[in-house]
C-alpha cells in the first residue's frame, strides 16, 4: 500500500492511526503471520475493492483481506526472522536444524527484543519453523544449548533464554548455576565440580570460603536431602574444607554420624555415587573397627552393580581374599549367590588378580545356580526389563563350555532340562544355548523332542497367594499396559517414516515383549495347580515341608521351608519345590542323606527334623 492507500484508511477510521507503522509494513512481497491461517505472503493491494491479496501456505492462496480488519490479527514479519528466512534461504536454515541447533536458537535470540524468550514464545516459534520435528529435535538441542556458554538457558521455567553479551566460560557458567539453584541436591553435584576445578581456575578459588560457608548450611538444613545425599554433601563440604586448611573434625554433621544412623547400609550404599563407593568402604573401617569386614561382606552380599566390584577389590586390596572366596564357596552351596555377585565371578573367570577368588567354582554347581537366579528373577519381573545375568550366559560364547568342562553326560542332561523349564529365556535364546549343550554332549539331543514337551506341560503346584499375584499382574498387562502400547504405536506411525522412526521402533519392541510375557503367564497360569500346604505328611519331605538339613562339609545346619514353585525366597529360608535342592529332597524321610556330585565332589545334605509349614503359620 502506498501513502494514499493508507491515509484513505486511516480517514475512514481514525482508531487505527496507532497503526500506521504496520500498515506502512504490509507491502506486496512481505512477509506476515495470522493467527488462524498461519504463515503467509503479501502478493499485492488491490486499490478498486481497497484488499491486500495474500498467499497463505495451504489452502488460502490470492486470498482477499481488509488491512482495516486484518491489522490487529495480522503480525508483520520482518526479513531476519527465523520463520522468513527459512522460505527465503531455506539451506542455510536448514544445515542449523540438522547439524548446528544451538546456532539456530542464538540466531533466533539474536533478533529478539532484549536478546531474551520465554519459554513459551520460543518453543511456539520454533514449533512453527520445525512441525512435527520439533518435540524430538528441542529434546536434543536443549542439550547442546546447556553446554553453550553464549545461552544462559532457564533454572526455572519461568525464566527466559537469554543470549548473552559475552560468552561465559565453562567454570563461571557453573559458578552462576550454583549461586542460583535452589536445590540442595544440585548444589552439592556443583560444589563437587567446583572444587574439581578450584586448583587451576583463579576466579573460582576466591569464592571457595563462600562456597563452603553455603554448602555447610546447605547440608545442615536442607530436609529434601535422602541420607545418601547427606553423605555426599558432608564428603564434598570436608573436601572444601581440607582445602581452606579448616578442621575438619569441627565440622557437623559427620559422615561417622551419618552412617551410624542409617538402619539400611546396603540401600545408602547403593544410592552414592560410583565415585565415591570406595570412599564409603574405607570410612566402614574406622566407623566398624572391630567388624568392619564383616560388614563389608554383608554388603557385598546383597550388593548390585559396580559396588559389587568395588567390595571384592576393596577386601582383596585389604588382604581379605580367603574370606571373600570362603564366602563365595558357602553361598553357592547354601543357594544363595545373588545375581550381581554371579555376574562379577563369570566376567572374572579369567582374571589373574581374582584367580584365588574363584578357583574350583567355574562349574556344573554355578550353572545351576545361574538357572535358580535367571528364573527366580523371571518370576519377580512384572515389567519389561532385561534380565543382564541371562543376556550374560546368552552373549559369552565360552561361558557353558567353560561351565561344562568337567561334567558328565547325566549332570549336563539334568542341567539342560533345568534350562529348558527356566522362564528367564526367550524361545530362541533356549535353543540357542541347547545348541551349546549338545555340541558338548550329543546325547543330550534326545530331549529337543517329545520329551521335552511333556516335562514343560507338567502342573505347577502353587500357593493362592502367589497365584494371585499372577492374576494381577496379567489383568495389568491386557487391560492397561497393553492398550497403552497400542494408542503408543498409533501416535509414533503418525510422526513418519518407520524406517528412521525410533519411537515407533522402541514402541514396538516393547510390544513384543508385552505379548511375549502375556504368552507365558497364560502358559503358567493353565498348568498351575492351587494348594494349601494341608496334605503334606510330616514324616516325608512335600511341597510344604520345613526340613533341617545338615551339611557336612560347611558342618553347618540350615533350616528351609519346600513351598509352590513361585514362592522362593531364600533370603527368608524359603524354597521352591521346583529348585535343584528342593527337587532332591522330595520323598526323602529323616536320616536320609542327599548326595550330589559336581566336579568330582560330593555335597552331602542330612535330612535331621520335618516340619509341617502349615503347622507353624496357621
Amino acid at each position: 500500500m502506498n501513502k494514499e492507500a493508507i491515509d484513505l484508511i486511516i480517514e475512514k477510521n481514525p482508531k487505527l492511526a496507532k497503526f500506521r507503522t504496520k500498515l506502512e509494513a504490509m507491502q506486496p512481497g512481505s512477509y506476515c503471520l495470522h493467527r488462524a491461517w498461519g504463515f503467509g505472503k503479501i502478493r499485492d493491494y488491490d486499490v478498486p475493492s481497497g484488499k491486500l491479496i495474500i498467499d497463505f501456505e495451504g489452502e488460502k492462496a490470492s486470498h482477499p483481506m481488509d488491512p482495516a480488519f486484518c491489522v490487529e490479527r495480522l503480525e508483520m514479519l520482518p526479513a531476519t526472522n527465523i520463520l522468513v528466512r527459512h522460505r527465503t534461504e531455506a539451506s542455510n536454515i536448514e544445515e542449523m536444524v540438522k547439524k548446528r541447533p544451538a546456532d539456530l536458537v542464538v540466531d533466533v535470540l539474536s533478533t529478539a527484543p532484549d536478546h531474551s524468550m520465554s519459554s513459551i514464545e520460543l518453543e511456539n516459534l520454533l514449533t512453527r519453523l520445525l512441525g512435527e520435528r520439533f518435540k524430538k529435535w528441542w529434546s536434543g538441542a536443549k542439550k547442546h544449548l546447556a553446554k553453550d556458554p553464549r545461552v544462559a538457558t532457564p533454572v526455572r521455567k519461568s525464566d527466559p533464554y537469554v543470549l548473552r553479551e559475552e560468552p561465559l566460560k565453562p567454570e563461571q557458567e557453573i559458578l552462576e548455576e550454583y549461586y542460583v539453584t535452589k536445590q540442595p541436591k544440585k548444589k552439592i553435584l556443583l560444589a563437587e565440580k567446583l572444587h574439581s576445578i578450584s586448583g587451576s581456575v583463579e576466579e573460582i578459588e576466591k569464592d571457595l570460603p563462600r562456597i563452603f560457608e553455603d554448602l555447610t548450611n546447605t547440608i545442615r538444613d536442607a530436609r529434601q536431602l535422602t541420607t545418601a545425599d547427606r553423605l555426599h554433601g558432608v564428603w564434598v563440604r570436608n573436601d572444601f574444607a581440607r582445602h581452606l586448611h579448616i578442621e575438619v573434625e569441627t565440622l557437623e554433621p559427620t559422615s561417622t554420624s551419618i552412617i551410624l544412623g542409617c538402619p539400611d547400609l546396603t540401600q545408602l550404599a547403593e544410592q552414592l555415587p560410583s565415585n565415591f563407593q570406595r570412599r564409603f568402604l574405607d570410612v566402614i573401617t574406622r566407623v566398624f573397627p572391630d567388624s568392619w569386614q564383616e560388614v563389608i561382606i554383608n554388603l557385598l552380599r546383597n550388593s548390585q552393580g559396580k559396588f559389587t566390584s568395588e567390595c571384592i577389590s576393596f577386601l582383596v586390596d585389604k588382604d581379605c581374599a580367603p574370606q571373600v572366596a570362603e564366602c563365595f564357596r558357602r553361598w553357592l552351596n547354601e543357594q544363595t549367590l545373588k545375581t550381581s555377585v554371579l555376574l562379577w565371578i563369570i566376567r572374572n573367570r579369567h582374571s589373574r588378580k581374582f584367580v584365588k577368588l574363584v578357583d574350583g567354582m567355574i562349574g556344573p554347581r554355578l550353572l545351576a545356580a545361574i538357572f535358580y537366579a535367571i528364573d527366580s528373577e523371571a518370576l519377580q519381573n512384572t515389567g519389561n526389563r532385561r534380565i543382564t545375568l541371562a543376556d550374560a550366559l546368552s552373549e559369552d560364547p565360552d561361558l557353558i563350555a567353560d561351565l561344562l568342562a568337567d561334567a558328565n553326560d547325566e549332570t549336563a542332561r539334568d542341567l539342560a532340562q533345568t534350562l529348558l523349564l527356566n522362564q528367564g529365556f526367550e524361545d530362541l535364546t533356549k535353543k540357542s544355548l541347547i545348541a551349546r549343550f549338545i555340541r558338548l554332549f550329543p546325547k543330550i539331543q534326545t530331549l529337543v523332542g517329545g520329551d521335552t514337551t511333556s516335562r514343560q506341560a507338567e502342573s505347577l503346584f502353587v500357593s493362592q497367594k502367589s497365584l494371585e499375584n499372577r492374576k494381577r499382574e496379567y489383568e495389568n498387562l491386557v487391560q492397561v499396559l497393553i492398550p497403552e502400547n497400542k494408542i503408543a504405536i498409533q501416535t509414533a506411525r503418525e510422526l513418519g517414516d518407520l524406517r528412521e522412526n525410533a519411537e515407533y521402533k522402541m514402541a514396538r519392541q516393547e510390544q513384543d515383549t508385552l505379548l511375549a510375557r502375556k504368552s507365558l503367564l497364560e502358559s503358567e497360569m493353565s498348568r498351575a495347580r492351587t494348594t494349601d500346604f494341608t496334605e503334606v505328611q510330616a514324616d516325608i519331605v512335600g511341597i510344604g515341608s520345613v526340613v533341617m538339613l545338615f551339611n557336612k562339609r560347611s558342618d553347618r545346619s540350615h533350616r528351609y521351608a519346600i513351598l509352590g514353585a513361585w514362592d522362593s525366597n531364600p533370603e527368608k529360608g524359603i524354597l521352591s519345590y521346583k529348585t535343584p535342592l528342593g527337587q532332591n529332597l522330595l520323598g526323602k524321610k529323616i536320616g536320609d542323606v542327599v548326595r550330589t556330585e559336581i566336579e568330582g565332589s560330593v555335597e552331602e545334605w542330612t535330612l535331621q527334623k520335618i516340619e509341617r509349614w502349615i503347622d507353624e503359620n496357621k
